[in-house]
């Protein structure tokens, strides 16, 4: 049994996979408490769901892309056996992680979105630095970006562990706290090798809404 906060589908509103439908599963519990964490309310508000459950539901939206988040998705144990059904059921799957969790053993199918969490965040201390051995060409490490210090760091931490190249690389900012301007003026400056993006659903819908 898993303890689902909810599922819904909408348009992936950020990663390399932004502007597709999917269907979202989040699951509930976190293990960090970042300063600009924008899904609080899946910290322990949820329903005990089996893994048949939770798959026919999925099924019912007739939509091939599945991203299982959170919450820190990774923290109920059961998560990798959900990954693993719904890859098997036929669906491509996402799964957006916040870095502090061991990915080693997950099925190699799914494509794993990992926060690496900058300075702001005030979780960089949990940050674990040797699931990047494990991750994929296809995988995508995401930093939220809402200082220069974190700028800085960030691309201090892609020099030091030679992602570029290794996965897909996202910068975005805290939402409503920097210029997203400001960062893509930076990103030209340094040449660097990354995606910028936004958080598209924020744009299209309140940032406060649930359920998109």
């Amino acid at each position: 049994m898993l303890k689902v906060n909810e599922i819904y589908f909408s348009i992936q509103g950020e990663s390399g996979y932004a502007g597709l439908p999917c269907v979202f599963i989040r699951l509930t519990y976190c293990n960090l408490r970042c300063t600009y964490c924008d899904t609080e309310y899946a910290f322990y508000d949820g329903k005990e769901m089996s893994l048949d459950e939770i798959t026919a539901r999925v099924k019912e939206y007739n939509c091939n892309l599945v991203q299982v988040t959170g919450g820190e998705p990774l923290f109920q144990e059961e998560c990798p056996g959900l990954l693993t059904r719904l890859c098997d059921a036929g669906f491509k799957v996402l799964l957006e992680t916040g870095g502090s969790l061991p990915v080693k053993d997950l099925d190699n199918r799914v494509i794993v979105i990992m926060d690496l969490k900058t300075p702001s965040s005030g979780m960089v201390r949990k940050n674990m630095y040797e699931n990047i051995d494990y991750l994929k060409d296809e995988d995508e490490v995401k930093f939220v970006i809402g200082s220069r210090e974190d700028y800085d760091w960030s691309r201090d931490i892609i020099s030091r562990y030679n992602l570029t190249g290794k996965c897909k690389i996202l910068f975005s900012v805290v939402f409503g706290k920097m210029d997203p301007r400001t960062l893509v003026e930076w990103i030209l400056e340094d040449k660097l090798d990354v995606r910028f993006q936004l958080q598209m659903h924020k744009f299209i819908w309140s940032p406060e809404t649930k359920g998109v």
